[in-house]
């Protein structure tokens, strides 16, 4: 499929501007992976040294992730409770708008029928 500058362009946009929680998730979590296997590879320990290795690593890791996990909660939370706000405002000025609508309906009714009297 062929993309257009546009689209290009928009889903590059996309990418810079926060869609990318769960691709920095899944590339922390393969960096991870291939920095603990080739710390397997390269590190003459004995068995215990290396299960203690994997143990530690394991546990960064997974402490990593809840970070991540906690910063990404906490991001949406704030984005959401932001635009509730925006919505908030967006409804106040638009019911003032059909206020000042139906006011205005209401006065050219009524100069219309004291022109009609």
């Amino acid at each position: 499929m062929l993309w257009t500058e546009k689209e290009r362009r928009d889903n590059m946009s996309n990418d810079e501007h926060g869609i990318c929680a769960g691709t920095l998730f899944l590339s922390f979590l393969a960096g991870t992976a291939v920095g603990a296997g080739l710390a397997l590879l390269y590190a003459p320990k004995t068995g215990k040294e290396l299960r203690e290795k994997i143990s530690d690593l394991t546990d960064n890791a997974v402490c990593k992730i809840k970070n991540c996990a906690t910063e990404a909660q906490e991001k949406i939370k704030s984005t959401i409770e932001c635009s509730k706000e925006v919505m908030k405002e967006k409804k106040s000025i638009l019911t003032s708008a059909i206020e000042a609508g139906k006011e205005a309906m209401e006065r050219e009714k009524d100069k219309y029928r004291d022109k009609e009297a």
